[in-house]
């Protein structure tokens, strides 16, 4: 092999591949909260969810349909419980906190306090082993790290004032249950292979949409579907086809990622986008922000040193 394909072949055996696909994960995510929020504002957040729902099924049928040969796409199916048939009724709640805190205090603050609850919960589920994961003990290095991480959310929480409390812990729910639904879907994809998983994840999405939306937003739901030929398709499809990407790529990636590096890296890469998305097209820019970022960011990169002394 010549030293290109040694790279390559280095890259992904020691699983800095899904150390990527990670943080990339994490910037389309926030790309993707910005597009449905932007949606929701022009239809309502019942019929953007709706939508989104209806072109992920969309994309993700051809794909399988497409490469139905191909082992790596559609391997053998394996029986998985009832239960992980349904995670997609995560993305409802999930959907409508980011829609409300985008909304309310802004992209990146909004951001902030999702990966604040990602962090968290990422830690506890690396403790607990939940869903299967494999156990990891806290070590004195792990600590500090993810005390330099938390550090930096507060600080980027900061910039928003007491007034932001309650759309901050609505933001942290949001980042709870996001984690939480990310390794549900991985340990499903491990059954049924990542984009078979991620389409069931967006059907059971869109039959629970419908069910909530119709139920409790009746008026607003009819009237936004009479919006649609008013917006353009671009903003139409964009969340949807994002959200495959994000799905698939992290079921791919949080088995093979320690939860608590996952809800970092993921963190990193949604909140560096939202300090991007707020500059360039709200105009918005703060020095609690940026530290909290870097601050972050060091956090991340003094886990990365801890497991690697520890293995």
């Amino acid at each position: 092999m010549d030293g290109q394909q040694v790279f390559a072949y280095t890259f992904f055996m020691q699983g800095n591949f899904y150390y990527l696909l990670d943080f990339t994960a994490g910037l389309i995510i926030s790309i993707m909260v910005v597009c449905n929020t932007q949606l929701g504002v022009a239809l309502s957040m019942g019929v953007s969810t709706i939508i989104n729902q209806i072109v992920g099924i969309i994309i993700l049928t051809l794909i399988l349909v497409l490469f139905r040969s191909n082992r790596k796409i559609n391997p053998k199916r394996e029986h998985a419980p009832l239960y992980l048939w349904f995670n997609g009724l995560l993305g409802i709640p999930i959907l409508y906190l980011n829609y409300l805190t985008v909304t309310s205090i802004g992209t990146s603050l909004a951001m902030s306090a999702t990966v604040f609850g990602q962090s968290a919960i990422g830690l506890v589920f690396d403790h607990v082993g939940f869903m299967g994961l494999k156990k990891r003990t806290f070590s004195q290095g792990k600590l500090l790290s993810l005390g330099i991480s938390l550090a930096g959310i507060i600080v980027m929480a900061f910039e928003g004032g007491s007034f932001s409390i309650r759309y901050i812990i609505l933001g942290m729910l949001a980042g709870v249950l996001t984690m939480a639904q990310m390794v549900l879907n991985s340990t499903f994809s491990q059954k049924k292979g990542a984009v078979f998983s991620a389409r069931q994840n967006v059907i059971s999405g869109l039959f629970g949409a419908l069910a909530f939306f119709l139920l409790f937003f009746k008026q607003d739901t009819i009237a936004g579907l009479g919006q649609i030929p008013s917006v353009s398709l671009a903003l139409l499809i964009s969340g949807g086809a994002l959200a495959c990407f994000v799905v698939v790529s992290t079921n791919m990636a949080i088995v093979m990622v320690p939860a608590v590096y996952s809800a970092l890296l993921l963190s990193s890469g949604q909140v560096l986008m939202s300090l991007f998305l707020d500059g360039l097209l709200y105009r918005r820019f703060s020095l609690f922000l940026l530290s909290g970022a870097l601050l972050m960011l060091l956090g991340m990169f003094l886990n990365f040193l801890s497991e690697k002394k520890n293995t």
